[in-house]
């Protein structure tokens, strides 16, 4: 009965020193349990052995021994008194554990080598694509030996997933004695877009124009061809990778002329599968333009040299090809205005024939009421003191506006009819506005820049819908011309890029500012639609901006800035050439912040980089 009351109450207890007695009131401090005090007590009064009693007769219901039966169900001995009790049964269970265990830590540590050996094959075999966020690097090419052209080009040529810098320049080397003094040379040269570094360098018969990069054979095995056009009769085609020349132009079929402009790119008019081309010849002693096409594949005229003689007085415009919405092919020219001559016209008269390409015999209606009442081939497209053409991406439309820069401002005209959509008067525009998206209509907006003074410019922003200016700020700057560019990020919105001299609180306020700073030392600031009372300085240089180019690691979202300066001798020659690298997400961490307005609520330095650090660049061409 004390057993009983004593797990009834749940109270702790200690075995009596007499046999068979228990204190339920004493606090027990041994490490036997319940049971085993009662399986104890039953086996010194003649007890219980495996659940039955000494004599053979089973126990009684409601007696201990069954409760203690109960409990320890896997005695199969009596265990002499001091000594713990190891029932046979739990070895086998202690030796089987054991062998799982070993099984499972065997099983866990073959799959772990396992993993670690496929992580290091990954990693050696399957390259990981170059972390460029931070790749900003400085390249200095050696002395220019004159040339005023800056042909800059960006192309992917080793097929790293990162776009490189094609250049060309003319550099001075010295002649032999015989010859006395030094004789300029030119050079086509490719910078890997990682570090620098030179991939291949390739000499040039004569100063180049223009450098441009493409895809001229399509298809899964086209290579990137870079198309050189020298200042006089030079076009060349080299592969991309090796640098090698593929095929050059014979310089006599340019017999009565030198090239005008750069070459351009058209459909594929002789069937081999890749695009031909076209260059605009000017003549030596008269002011005709002739125009050759010439094959993409091999390099060859495809056909006679076509001429044109027409009258105008500015700067050579074009030539630029132009497609209409319904497929017509045209090309853009002038001296001081734009015509235009279908290319089904060009290839008639080239091939000495009647017919054309089923491609080439399509015509647009509106354009070609523009013909002189003589039904001669050119058509007027504009004539009012054109300085530059640009076409520009039209929104809703899968053909581009032209967007002309005149003496007098700026007109916009719609690609289809080739009405004006709006103009703009505008003194003092003598570069070439820069398109992006400013304003939320999804419209193209251009960047300018005007002369505002003795060493000051107008920066300003276009609304591509209107012809409104919805920005301007005036900036001190000496140089005649600073390029200007611009990236789109992933919210359809772009960051414009222009220079200037240092912007400080004395310079946005005072009137002789640009006095009162030193010369030489020009800033790349940034001005994004967001902010537009703010602008980042990104960036600084001692030498003359020439050009200027903006990637897109499409990769890592990130866009990349290029520039090509030069520095000036006492003399005010050229003297160093120096190309430099700037990823734009780590610089916009790490610019400046010029205030150009107080604003209400005043922003913050750590509301704008948070702004800035969620920006994305994408690839997003303006032009068509």
């Amino acid at each position: 009965m004390a057993t009983v009351l004593s797990r009834a109450l749940k109270l702790p207890g200690k075995k009596s020193p007499d046999l068979g007695e228990y204190d339920p009131l004493t606090q027990a401090d041994s490490d036997e349990s319940e049971d085993d005090l009662v399986l104890n007590l039953q086996q010194k009064n003649g007890g219980v052995k495996n659940g039955k009693s000494t004599l053979g007769d089973p126990p009684e219901p409601d007696s201990d021994a069954d409760v203690a039966g109960a409990a320890k169900p896997h005695l199969s001995e009596v265990v002499p008194e001091g000594f713990p009790s190891e029932p046979l049964g739990g070895l086998e269970q202690k030796a089987t554990s054991s062998l799982v265990s070993y099984v499972r830590t065997s099983v866990f540590l073959l799959t772990l080598v396992i993993s670690m050996v496929l992580v290091l094959l990954c990693a050696f075999l399957i390259p990981c694509p170059p972390r460029d966020l931070h790749s900003t690097w400085s390249r200095r090419l050696g002395s220019q030996g004159g040339g005023d052209l800056s042909p800059l080009e960006l192309a992917d040529v080793n097929r790293d997933g990162l776009r490189d810098v094609l250049l060309s320049f003319v550099t001075t080397r010295n002649g032999t004695e015989g010859g006395g003094g030094s004789q300029p040379t030119a050079d086509l040269v490719c910078l890997s877009g990682m570090n620098g570094s030179t991939l291949w360098s390739s000499p040039l018969p004569e100063e180049a124009q223009d450098v441009t990069c493409l895809d001229l054979m399509p298809g899964s095995m086209a290579k990137t061809i870079c198309l050189v056009t020298g200042t006089r009769k030079m076009l060349s085609a080299f592969n991309a990778t090796s640098g090698k020349v593929m095929w050059t132009l014979n310089p006599n079929h340019l017999s009565n002329g030198t090239l005008a402009a750069p070459v351009v790119v058209l459909p594929d008019l002789d069937g081999d599968g890749a695009r031909d081309l076209a260059v605009l010849a000017i003549g030596e002693l008269q002011p005709d333009l002739c125009f050759l096409l010439v094959s993409g594949r091999t390099g060859s005229p495809v056909g006679r040299p076509v001429k044109y003689n027409i009258v105008g007085v500015g700067n050579l415009i074009g030539p630029q090809v132009y497609i209409t919405t319904s497929g017509a092919v045209y090309i853009l020219f002038g001296f001081g205005n734009i015509q235009a001559v279908a290319l089904r016209d060009i290839f008639v008269q080239a091939q000495n024939r009647d017919s054309s390409p089923p491609s080439l015999q399509i015509e647009e209606p509106e354009w070609e009421k523009r013909r002189s009442v003589n039904l001669s081939e050119l058509i007027d497209v504009y004539s009012d003191g054109v300085e530059l053409l640009q076409l520009v991406k039209a929104p809703d439309a899968n053909c581009s506006s032209l967007l002309i820069t005149t003496r007098q401002g700026l007109v916009l005209l719609r690609g289809q009819d080739l009405t004006p959509l709006w103009k703009l008067s505008l003194q003092g525009l003598r570069s070439q506005p820069t398109p992006g998206y400013f304003t939320d209509d999804q419209t193209l907006d251009f960047l300018l820049q005007t002369q505002d003074g003795v060493g000051m410019k107008k920066m300003m922003v276009v609304d591509g819908g209107s012809g409104s200016i919805v920005w301007s700020h005036s900036i001190p700057c000496h140089m005649k011309e600073t390029p200007t560019t611009s990236a789109i990020t992933s919210d359809q919105k772009s960051v414009f890029l222009f220079w200037a001299e240092v912007l400080t609180v004395a310079s946005l306020n005072s009137d002789d500012a640009p006095g009162a700073q030193p010369l030489g030392l020009y800033h790349l600031y940034l001005l994004h639609p967001t902010f537009p009372s703010i602008l980042l300085d990104l960036t600084n240089t001692t030498g003359i901006v020439t050009a200027s180019e903006v990637g897109i690691n499409d990769i890592w979202k990130d866009a990349f800035y290029v520039t090509r300066t030069t520095g000036m001798s006492p003399d005010g020659h050229p003297t160093s050439l120096v190309i430099s690298k700037l990823s734009l997400r780590w610089a916009l961490m790490e610019g400046q912040m010029v205030q150009l307005e107080e604003t209400t609520p005043k922003i913050g330095r750590g509301e704008l980089r948070r702004f800035l650090s969620r920006i994305k660049f994408v690839d997003s061409p303006y032009q068509i």
